[in-house]
């Protein structure tokens, strides 16, 4: 007869006198001994963080922050108009946004690098990879910004800050200077990395697993949100923005027209 194992937990337990984040006393170990960053790698990874990988996180959490009103914000923003007794609410609505379109593309870029890495003939690998995406019309994950031209002044200064480590193997580094050498050669243009191509890079070398990048947007972001909150109590621009949409998009339909 099969039997199936019990679910297990190593990330926390609780006595009637403590608390235990995996073998680590809460309030003996940690409170006031480490910073969240290193907890949450402590927690996230399951293992003791490097200092290295605690600057590349770092680093990492400040670039996905904040980019301004961004769909993400808007979100928030407008969620927050509607019903300002909920905050949490209108961060998780923000947070929606974060996928594989914006903040959250670092998934997508990041198995490339992984090929890339892997592959006998990097070289090769990258090519057939921009020439793919050069035929089915789409854009080479972590490449390109319709904002930041000709270069996305973030990942440069993220690479610049990875290639610095020296504990760092350099792999994904290297395997993203492969693929934008081969999407330059393709696009027959100079294409920028963007941030989050950047950050697939940096998080890859640290070894965060590809399927958990996203989460390291979503922390950050969730931070970025709530000053957007902060911001809207101050001087609140969801009303604004509502308005703007709606006298933006003109009404198609056979409606009559008001009376003048």
């Amino acid at each position: 007869m099969k039997t199936s194992k019990t679910p297990e937990t190593r990330l926390c337990t609780h006595t009637l006198t403590s608390l235990h984040y995996g073998d680590a006393n809460l309030v003996e170990d940690l409170m006031g001994q480490r910073s969240f960053t290193e907890v949450m790698l402590m927690q996230i990874l399951q293992r003791p963080p490097r200092p290295v990988d605690m600057r590349i996180c770092d680093v990492v959490l400040i670039v996905l922050m904040e980019h301004g009103l961004t769909p993400s914000a808007i979100a928030t923003r407008l969620v927050y108009m509607s019903a300002p007794e909920n905050l949490q609410g209108a961060v998780a609505a923000g947070l929606l946004a974060v996928g594989s379109s914006f903040v959250g593309t670092m998934e997508n870029c990041a198995p490339l690098l992984e090929r890339i890495a892997a592959a006998a003939d990097p070289d090769a690998e990258a090519l057939q990879i921009a020439k793919h995406h050069k035929q089915t019309g789409s854009a080479v994950p972590g490449f390109g910004h319709h904002l930041h031209k000709p270069v996305d002044p973030r990942a440069y200064k993220l690479l610049e800050l990875g290639r610095a480590e020296p504990e760092l193997k350099g792999d994904r580094i290297r395997a993203l200077q492969t693929l934008s050498k081969a999407v330059d050669e393709v696009a027959g243009r100079p294409i920028t990395i963007n941030a989050t191509g950047a950050v697939a890079a940096l998080l890859g070398e640290i070894g965060v697993p590809t399927n958990v990048m996203r989460g390291f947007a979503v922390i950050s972001r969730a931070a970025g949100l709530v000053a957007h909150i902060v911001e809207e109590q101050q001087s609140p621009s969801g009303r604004f923005i509502w308005d703007t949409v709606e006298h933006a998009i003109p009404f198609v339909g056979k409606a009559p027209e008001s009376a003048a």
